[in-house]
């Protein structure tokens, strides 16, 4: 999600000089496909919004409402570049941000040619090209806007990293927990209803037909989450779902309900890195009602977000034989397979909601910070670390 989207590139050294316009071109070409629009966001009294462009804003729009949803209000979301100088905050979503030709807000107060004459001006110079994409995110900003980096990717998808310059941005929006705006993937709160998801302190073990299931949407033999499958289903099957590898065409929409008829669910991540818990633990296993088997960062990683008798790590484990041994012992024992879900009787599951959720948040972070002003010194150092 972005106002302005692109980042300095790496360029070919020698060679025939590149001509290019100075104009970006439109960010309805990289919109969709899970991308989030450019929005500034701030502090108003009515909850007026606007999308920009129409024509290539993705769900949810028209956007949501944070007062009804999560309790925010004074909220103003604009994908409207008019409207720029006017917003206390600017979201700029990393996967749109480094896609494409750069595409970030102008300098404040500098005076831009017209739309129409930038189309028609060309660079010669690749040094000239380079300095005008770098100025305009490091040029001046409108008084107390913040920029604000939002990923939800790891380290390990996250490309463009090293092309983003110190203190271009002031706040870090992501799931990592030392983020300036935390939103995971999901979490574990209080219960106070028993209609509260998921319901019932324990899911019914009749409905339960299968042992293992797992659903993968990106299938690739060098990610540690596929050797780890091919070990284990030696031992023990597993039953495959998803567009990747050996698995079956899933609707999202039937996830839920086809996991829920298995005990456990193997909630592994694309990439093991600090915090990176996603929707596989919190949607695909605790709301389906089946025991997580999570391949991610360490037990002690996770057990910072859940309790530590929810889930089974692998590395628990000295191999995959002895993981499908453990499993298969639970399979024989339902009083102690049961054991996994005692979290339930005082704990709900929260699943984000993307990508409103994480809108209406920014939104509050930027009324609760007042004054106080930061910036990212070193982006890349920190999200890699």
């Amino acid at each position: 999600m972005r106002a302005g989207a692109g980042a300095p590139r790496s360029r070919p050294r020698g060679g025939r000089r590149r001509r290019r316009r100075l104009c970006p071109r439109s960010p309805c070409a990289r919109a969709g496909a899970g991308g989030a629009p450019g929005a500034e966001v701030r502090g108003c009294p009515a909850p007026t919004w606007r999308c920009w462009p129409p024509a290539c804003c993705p769900p949810p729009w028209p956007p949501p409402d944070c007062q009804r949803r999560f309790n925010i209000s004074g909220c103003v979301l604009h994908t409207d570049r008019a409207a720029y100088e006017e917003a206390q905050a600017v979201l700029f979503h990393h996967r749109d941000l480094v896609k494409g030709p750069p595409d970030w807000p102008p300098p404040w107060g500098v005076q831009m040619p017209p739309v129409e004459e930038r189309e028609g001006l060309v660079m010669d110079d690749e040094g000239q090209e380079a300095e005008a994409e770098t100025s305009a995110a490091l040029g001046p900003r409108p008084p107390g806007q913040r920029w604000v980096w939002m990923n939800f990717e790891s380290p390990s998808h996250s490309p463009g990293l090293q092309g983003l310059a110190g203190n271009i941005f002031n706040w870090t929006l992501s799931y990592r927990a030392d983020s300036d705006i935390f939103v995971p993937y999901g979490y574990l709160y209080p219960r106070t209803h028993p209609s509260e998801q998921p319901p019932g302190l324990v899911p019914p073990l009749a409905r339960k037909q299968g042992l293992v299931a797992w659903v993968v949407s990106n299938w690739d033999e060098r990610q540690a989450r596929v050797r780890y499958y091919r070990q284990l289903s030696q031992y023990v099957t597993v039953d495959v779902f998803g567009k990747g590898g050996p698995g079956q065409p899933l609707p999202d929409a039937e996830l839920v309900h086809t996991v829920a008829r298995y005990k456990f669910y193997l909630a592994f991540e694309n990439s093991q890195h600090l915090d990176y818990i996603t929707e596989k633990l919190w949607r695909n296993a605790f709301l389906a009602g089946a025991v997580p088997v999570v391949l991610g960062p360490n037990r002690t990683n996770y057990e910072r977000f859940v309790p530590s008798n929810a889930f089974i790590h692998v590395d628990d484990f000295p191999s995959a034989s002895s993981l499908a041994a453990h499993l298969q012992f639970l399979d024989r024992n339902p009083t102690v397979y049961r054991g996994y879900f005692r979290w339930r009787r005082s704990h709900a599951v929260h699943v984000t909601s993307f990508w409103d959720e994480p809108w209406c948040l920014a939104c509050q972070a930027v009324q609760k910070a007042g004054n106080q002003r930061k910036s990212v010194p070193n982006l890349a150092g920190w999200f890699q670390q």
